[in-house]
This record gives C-alpha cells, structure tokens and sequence, in this order.
C-alpha cells in the first residue's frame, strides 16, 4: 500500500521543510507538528483493518525480498505506529505553547525527526535499516535532552550520547556478524536461515543485540543516563523519551529475541532482567525524595522491568500482558511528565517539597496526574489494572514455580510503586497551606493533552476492548514467526 511509506516520509520531510517555513514566519514552525501528526495519526487508522487481517508487506526498489528494502506493516507495526502517532500527536500541541524559549524551530525539526525514526524502527523488515532508523531515534533524542542547553541538560546529555553510542557500536558488531554469517539483512531471510548456524554464535550476537538495544530501553544495569535526562530536559522531551523512545528498545528487543532467534533458553534470562530492572527502578523511585522528574524517571525503569519481564514469559497471554502494559505505560508516563511540566512552572522547582498543597491550586493537574498514577499502579477501572492482571495471570498460567516466585516479587514492587506515588498525592491534597487558594490552572493547550490521556486510560480501563484485538494480533505476530516469514519470503 502506498500509505504505509508515508508514515515515514511525511514527518521527515515536514522536519526538512520547517527551517524553510522559519524563515518566512518565525511562530509557524510549531504547527507543523500537530497537523503532521494528525495526519500520520489519520493514515495509521485507516491501515487497522488491512494488517489486521493480513501484513501489509511493501516493497521498496523494485525487488522481491531478500534482495530488497520492505516494509512490513503487520498487527505489531501497526500497534506501535498508532501508539507512537498518537503520542506525538498530543505531546506536539502541548510543546506548541510549551516550547517557547531558545531555538524552538530546531526543537519541532528534531521532534519530528525522532517521530520518523521511530516510526520507521516498528514499521522495517530490514535489520540494518532498523539499526539507522534507531540511530536517527537516538541523535534526535541526544539533542533534545539538551535543548535548554544548560549545564544539567549538556551534561545530562553527554552521559546519553556516550552510553547510546556504545549501545550502537555493540548492535552494528551484531548485525556484521549476521551478515557474515548468512550474507543478508531481510529479518525474515535471516530468520529463515538462524537454525543453521551455531548455538554458540547465536549467544553472543542476540547477547549484543539485547545489550545495545537495552540502553534505549533503559533496563538494568544499562539505564544510567534516564534520570540525568529526564531530569534536566523540558518536560514535553520527557514525555517523548518515556512515551516513544524507550518503547524502541524494547519493541526492538522483542523483534531480534522472538522473530529472529526464536527465544529459547534465552527467555527466562530475559524475565530474570526484566525482574531485576523492576526491583531496581521502583526502589530508587520510592528513596527518591528530592526531584520528581527522577523520580518519575527511576518509576519509568520500573514500569520497562516489568514489560520486558512479561516479554520473557514467552506465551501468547505473556506477551499480551507485555504489550497491553507496554501501551498503558506509553500514555500513563506521557500524562504523568505532561502534568508536571505546568506544575513544576507554576511552583518554580522540581523538588517535590514544593508540590506540598498544589491540589488546591492546579485541581484538574493533579486529578489527572492521579489518574495516571493510579493506572501505573494497577487500581481499576484504569487501564493498567488490566494490563497487571494480564501479566500475572500469564506468569501464574505456566505453573512454573520459578514464575510463581517472580510473580510475589511483582506484587511487591506494586506496593512499593503504590508508596511513593500516594506519598505524592497525598502532598498535594493533605500538606501545604490549608487555607483556600485561587485556582491557577494550565493553559487549554496544555490540559487538552492531558485529558484525553486520562479518558483514554479511564476508557481503555472500562472497555479493554477498544485495543485487546489490536494486541492480541500483535502478540501472535511475535510468536508465530513462521508465517513472518511466508508472508514476506513467499514461502508455501
């Protein structure tokens, strides 16, 4: 189908054109943006019913695979680029009020640079394209983490480009040595052919693949540039870098474990890492006590913990958890970042002392911001409760006793989880000047955004419905690679 390129090209040529349309109106180039994306987000939806019921497989140089570039626009592609259309799409009318000092052309231009990236990542059928889609991904992300171009933010993003640098040295080692081995780059054709070669060989190139992607996707031990990050970079670049750019990793996780190696042993390596990720990232989130943009961050490892955990479970059930929470998160963290990026304006800090009281000031802020936090935490009717459920029941379906154990060690990361964000509510209802105040919201541009997160999370909560068929049919893309590979190679 013609569509499915233009997910790609309309945001990256919207990105080239903008310094052109700069010159002419210096206030234009942040619409771009939103109507771009809007019409990203239109053609996604319109492409549902087609990959639904089968890939929309497009190919690029007039060659038939391998041999050619193609695009695969299959349940999970189509899952992602809606997920990553829509985020986009909110968080970019948000910047577009939000985003006002410094060289703001510049911010939209590498904003939708990273949507294309992203965008093409989820969406190839080629592993070295993959790889440069991640690249642009990452660059834009580097750049962005430092747009305020302060000491913090330089630093904080010097930290991300020398860990996302190796993180891309380890994967290029790892598709030469594919290359090398099979003498292609198709992931189908090298799916096809991965029986062939050495149990051994195999280790050490999925081991590179999982390490270097796991610097984007923030897993343990590989997360060290998150906090700094979001911590110092405008909150809208926040949103994208926990809606978006984590979610590359891990969908490209995904794809090289199950598509192109098949899992095997390797899957409960991967539950074990998940595991620990999650450990790690919500005890530092509940001794975080000073800045909340860590915190939110250090929560953000937590939440990927568990979906790369839920990954590792390796049925269809597990990987539907993993896709739901992948999802829930992707809007929940979005909202949470979104919400306190007027906040942190109105209170001058980001220390979380001076959050103490503002229910009474900002009201709607804060009931959306709870909103999200309750859905992170797993209470019904909001979406991440389905989602939590869906990766335990998963787990306790193997009637694995090793699972049995993961599953308490879940449930207890949930309390922990549950601490630090009722800590932080109950500071800005409970705490601070009892007295009544004058309610001194976010603009409409800024809490447009916000509620239709919160609905779609209440929704999504209430009629799961609205997206389970969309990712069951993407959890059965990941587990049923032979017909990845039929569909693509014309195989009978």
């Amino acid at each position: 189908m013609v569509i499915a390129p233009l997910l790609i090209a309309i945001p990256l040529a919207a990105a080239f054109l903008i310094p052109l349309l700069d010159l002419v109106s210096k206030r234009a180039a942040k619409y771009v943006p939103p109507l771009v994306l809007l019409a990203n987000l239109v053609l996604a939806g319109l492409l549902v019913p087609a990959a639904l019921n089968e890939p929309i497989i497009v190919l690029l140089g007039g060659w038939s695979p391998p041999f050619c570039i193609n695009l695969v626009v299959g349940p999970l592609g189509i899952m992602m680029t809606l997920l990553i259309s829509f985020v986009s799409f909110l968080v970019s009318i948000y910047a577009a009020g939000y985003i006002k000092k410094g060289p703001t052309d510049r911010y939209h231009m590498l904003f939708l640079v990273l949507v294309a990236g992203a965008t093409g990542v989820v969406l190839t059928g080629d592993i070295f394209n993959l790889f440069v889609f991640f690249e642009i991904v990452c660059i834009s992300s580097y750049a962005l983490t430092g747009y305020n171009r302060d000491k913090n933010g330089s630093e904080a993003a010097f930290k991300y480009l020398v860990q996302g640098t190796v993180g891309s040295t380890l994967i290029l080692i790892a598709i030469a040595l594919i290359y090398g081995l099979f003498g292609t780059l198709n992931m189908a054709d090298i799916a096809s052919r991965i029986s062939s070669a050495e149990p051994a060989h195999l280790s050490v190139i999925l081991a590179l693949f999982i390490t270097g992607f796991g610097v984007e996707a923030a897993i343990f031990p590989l997360n060290a540039w998150l906090p700094d990050a979001h911590s110092s970079a405008p909150s809208p670049i926040s949103a994208i870098l926990s809606g978006i750019a984590i979610k590359t990793g891990i969908y490209a996780i995904a794809r090289t474990t199950y598509t192109l190696f098949n899992g095997g042993d390797f899957l409960l390596l991967l539950s074990t890492i998940g595991l620990v990720t999650l450990i790690v990232g919500e005890m530092l989130a509940y001794r975080q006590r000073e800045d909340i943009k860590r915190m939110l961050a250090y929560s953000s490892i937590g939440q990927v913990g568990l979906i790369v955990f839920a990954l590792g479970i390796a049925t269809s059930s597990g990987l539907f958890g993993a896709l739901f929470q992948l999802f829930n998160h992707a809007i929940a963290k979005s909202l949470l970042f979104l919400a306190v990026g007027y906040m942190i304006i109105k209170v001058g800090s980001n220390k979380l002392s001076s959050f103490d009281g503002l229910g009474k000031k900002m009201p709607l802020t804060c009931l959306l911001f709870a909103i999200a936090a309750f859905s992170l935490i797993g209470l019904p009717p909001f979406a991440g409760f389905i989602s939590k459920l869906s990766i335990i029941y998963a787990a306790v379906e193997t009637n694995n006793g090793v699972m049995f154990a993961f599953v308490v060690v879940v449930l207890l990361t949930t309390v922990v989880e549950a601490g630090y964000f009722f800590r932080l509510i109950q500071a800005f209802y409970f705490k601070g000047n009892k007295k009544p105040e004058k309610t001194d919201e976010a603009p409409f541009f800024a809490l447009f955004p916000l509620i239709t997160l919160a609905i779609l999370i209440i929704v999504i909560g209430i009629y799961p419905q609205v997206v389970t068929r969309l990712l069951q049919g993407a959890a059965e893309e990941l587990l049923n690679r032979a017909d990845y590979i039929h569909q693509i190679l014309g195989l009978k």
